[in-house]
């Protein structure tokens, strides 16, 4: 009977681990106004180290693979994350926080599995990687691109000049009209830097 306690509050334990640093890694996360906080990565991490637990132990004497109720979690997070994934106008938004909240079930697992220095030193590392990332230096920073419509006439070789001056090797829509003895170009490219109308 005390046997059968002390395993059950060893799992316990594995569980509380799981809340602290689910709870660590959607702190830093809230503190970015991301979408998923504190209370997605910790009911995360606690579900995936509560199925890692009865995956560990549930199933003991019996003939079954318990490996398959774990495998489950990684499946299951990844639909999760899939929702959290939105597409706005031309760019993706909440793909780390699904990659987030995938590595954070990750977490659960290891602490449910008992591997606490693994699933402590796993969730310092993401937070630590999500603040390194966030600094505001310029090997981190997300270049942006403008889209620049031009129209111009083709004189002499006002082609390559509009090319210097934008500093772009090519347009990238290019279409031609005639205007009488002009030819008349509709360009656009991108560039990476922004020029005031």
């Amino acid at each position: 009977m005390a046997e059968w306690f002390l395993n059950e509050l060893e799992s316990l334990i594995g569980v509380l681990v799981a809340v602290v640093l689910g709870f660590a890694i959607g702190f830093e996360r809230k503190l970015r106004f991301k979408e998923a906080g504190i209370r997605t990565h910790t009911i995360v991490c606690v579900g995936s180290a509560l199925i890692m637990v009865v995956s560990k132990y549930a199933f003991t004497g019996m003939d079954a693979d318990v490996s398959r109720v774990a495998a489950q979690i990684v499946s299951g997070i990844g639909f999760l994350g899939a929702g959290i994934i939105m597409l706005r106008g031309q760019k993706m938004h909440g793909l780390t926080t699904a990659a987030g909240i995938w590595a954070t079930a990750g977490v659960g697992m290891a602490a449910g599995a008992g591997l606490y220095i693994v699933a402590t030193g796993a969730a310092l590392i993401l937070i630590a990687v999500q603040c390194i990332c966030h600094i505001d230096c310029r090997l981190f920073r997300t270049k942006r691109y403008y889209q620049v419509k031009i129209v111009f006439r083709n004189v002499g070789d006002e082609s390559a000049r509009v090319k210097e001056l934008f500093q772009t090797e090519h347009f990238n829509s290019l279409s031609i009209q005639r205007e009488g003895e002009n030819t008349v170009y509709h360009a656009v490219l991108n560039t990476d830097k922004e020029y005031s109308s």
